[in-house]
Order: structure tokens, then C-alpha cells, then sequence
């Protein structure tokens, strides 16, 4: 990060379902409990709770960054929480950025679709085969990015007004990436 190491580890992990509702509305996992990465980390559930209670009772929030850079938030994580899948966060770009605006629109055109994390390791362990299991972090960010780590990590649906019903949308486009997948 500008050339210094803040101990920031940065992760991109596969969301699953990251969708854009309403235009500036985005949803999806920043996380997956139990995939290996491709720099052989897996992280497990509860790995996120201690830092999510931590964050909640100092009234702080997980940021919003563009590409991992802390000079470019572009908008709040209204939900950022652990579910059985892995870290779910849903929250807005906020349209009176100009980042936020371009995100927005590399989103709903598909140039980029990815979640990242960033984090520092509080807990972790190695096993012989070299995968990294990751059982406690302190989360600091999740970004929108170009490049995830993990290949599944895309995009889920996008449109052009706040009246389309963005999960109506990812499931008919999915059923019809399998359809034409199939053939």
C-alpha cells in the first residue's frame, strides 16, 4: 500500500452471489468458510466474530475501498456479518463519489464483479501440505476488485433501473448461462 507495510493481508475470495441492487446497492460474500485460495489460505466460521463484536461496540464500521487503496472508500457496508456460507456484507455505493459512480458502472457492465478482504491474521495454522487454515482475523476492509483470487468470483446480476428485482434477474441469468452451457 504506497509502498508500506501497514500488516495489511489482502484476500480475494469468491462472491458468490455479489449482485448490485438498485443501481448503488451491492450484496454478496466477501469471504467462503472452508475454499482453499489460490495463496492456500482457507478460512473457517467464527474466524470474523471477535473483530465483528469489536467493530460493533466501538460504533466502527468495516470500510468500503476501491481496490484496496484507503485513499479511495467509495461507499458503506450497511451489513457485514457471518452466515453458514461465509461473510456476507451488503451496502451502497454512494453516488456523490466519483469512484463510486465509475464502480458502479464497471459493475453493471460486468468488467468487474470481485470482493476482496483485507485483514490482519490473529490466529492461523499451517498444516504439512501447506494450506494456511485461518481461525481468527481482524477485519478491516472489504474492496471491490478487478481481479479476485478465486475464478468463481463474478457478478450476479445487473440492470439499468432501481425497479428491476435484482434477485428475480441473477436467477434468470444463471439459468440461462446453464441452459446455453449445456447445449
Amino acid at each position: 500500500m504506497n509502498g508500506m507495510d501497514w500488516g495489511l493481508e489482502m484476500k480475494f475470495q469468491p462472491a458468490a452471489r455479489l449482485t448490485v441492487l438498485e443501481g448503488a446497492r451491492i450484496e454478496g460474500y466477501a469471504s467462503v468458510f472452508g475454499v482453499r485460495d489460490q495463496g492456500g489460505d482457507v478460512v473457517v466460521p467464527g474466524a470474523y466474530a471477535t473483530s465483528l463484536a469489536v467493530l460493533g461496540a466501538r460504533g466502527d464500521s468495516v470500510k468500503m475501498l476501491w481496490q484496496h487503496d484507503p485513499a479511495e472508500p467509495i461507499g458503506v457496508w450497511d451489513e457485514v456479518r457471518e452466515d453458514a456460507t461465509g461473510l456476507f456484507v451488503r451496502g451502497r455505493l454512494l453516488p456523490e463519489v466519483a469512484r463510486a459512480r465509475e464502480a458502479a458502472a464497471l459493475v453493471a457492465a460486468g468488467a468487474i464483479g470481485g470482493l476482496s478482504i483485507g485483514y490482519r491474521t490473529v490466529r492461523a495454522a499451517k498444516d504439512a501440505g501447506g494450506t494456511r487454515t485461518l481461525t481468527e482475523l481482524e477485519l478491516w476492509e472489504v474492496s471491490l476488485v478487478t481481479f479476485p483470487m478465486l475464478p468463481q468470483a463474478r457478478v450476479a446480476a445487473k440492470g439499468d433501473g432501481p425497479e428491476t428485482p435484482w434477485h428475480e434477474v441473477a436467477a434468470a441469468l444463471e439459468d440461462a448461462r446453464r441452459e446455453l452451457a449445456a447445449r
